[in-house]
């Protein structure tokens, strides 16, 4: 009998499984290649998130990255595109690639760039998610790390202003959601009625774009501009997660933006004691303060191929 799996990742929100892209591209793979994994969202119960997420354990191996989770599941027998052609192998290849070349860098910004959605929205969310005192540290790493990767994908000359990246990834982003669109049509999903990898990256994508409440959503805009894509985005979610298109009724959508609120509040109260206390440590002559070692949260891993890393 195979080993039991077991997948950690990312918990979800505002309807949908998990809010990070990369937990949603496995989960979603794994409904559709029928791979029987345990999902354990990352909560207050874990020490702190180690290493890339998702992590998938199976026995004694421990897999993370999208693109070597999902070739151990075929391994395992479980694959979604043992029915695709030799081109449409490639095509989805050539796909993934532009979507993170496209539209990647406008998510990462949506999520930890933008300051009003940062501050609103994500960093509150996922410091819920990460044991004190790291919830105060690890949102600002994030959003550090999703800014430089941001940079370090356009490539050429660098532009010469962080306005003109924003306007000019939002340009990509939008070009990609309106390719992704035409190459849909009317179809149930990327290459006819079995949903494949591909269906599952895009979904991973556009899944969070689409449901998430930001409060700034030029991006989200565009995207409902395109009722096939959205279309997409719920048949997956209502067939294979088994969740309704609103994710949430309106009284308890109202909880939820009410708990997020008091949240935003706690964790900025938190952050300005622990500055206050920083600057009295420095003011202190008797007490100078301590060099803090830095904690080492993620192993290097290897860039190979635009399936490996899509996230901070």
């Amino acid at each position: 009998m195979a080993a039991p799996m077991e997948l950690s990742c990312w918990g979800g929100d505002w309807g949908l499984p998990s809010l990070h892209p990369e937990s949603l591209t496995v989960m979603a793979y794994a409904k559709f290649s029928g791979a029987p994994l345990t999902v354990n969202t990352i909560n207050k119960s874990w020490r702190a998130p180690k290493g890339d997420v998702p992590v998938l354990i199976a026995a004694d191996i421990v897999i993370s990255q999208p693109a070597k989770i999902l070739n151990f599941l075929r391994k395992q027998k479980y694959n979604a595109d043992y029915e695709l052609s030799a081109k449409q192998g490639a095509d989805t290849l050539a796909y993934i690639a532009l979507l993170e070349e496209k539209l990647l860098p406008a998510l990462l910004h949506t999520f930890w760039v933008e300051a009003e959605n940062y501050c609103s929205v994500t960093k509150p969310w996922f410091a819920s998610r990460i044991p004190f005192p790291l919830s105060l540290y690890l949102p600002g790493k994030m959003s550090r790390e999703a800014l430089n990767r941001i940079l370090l994908t356009r490539g050429g000359p660098p532009p010469y202003s962080l306005t003109e990246v924003e306007a000019q990834i939002y340009r990509d982003a939008k070009e990609c959601l309106n390719l992704l669109s035409k190459r849909l049509g009317t179809s149930q999903f990327l290459f006819g009625d079995r949903p494949t990898t591909l269906d599952a990256f895009v979904f991973g994508f556009l899944a969070p774009i689409y449901k998430v409440c930001f409060p700034r959503v030029q991006l989200q805009e565009h995207l409902k501009q395109l009722p096939n894509l959205c279309r997409f985005c719920d048949d997956i979610l209502t067939c294979y997660f088994r969740l309704t298109v609103s994710g949430h009724s309106p009284a308890g959508q109202d909880t939820a933006d009410a708990n997020l609120q008091k949240l935003t509040q706690l964790v900025n109260k938190e952050s300005n004691l622990i500055e206050k206390m920083d600057d009295n440590l420095r003011k202190s002559p008797q007490h100078p303060p301590r060099k803090l070692t830095m904690l080492k949260l993620a192993a290097g891993g290897e860039e190979s191929s635009p399936l490996n890393r899509l996230s901070p």
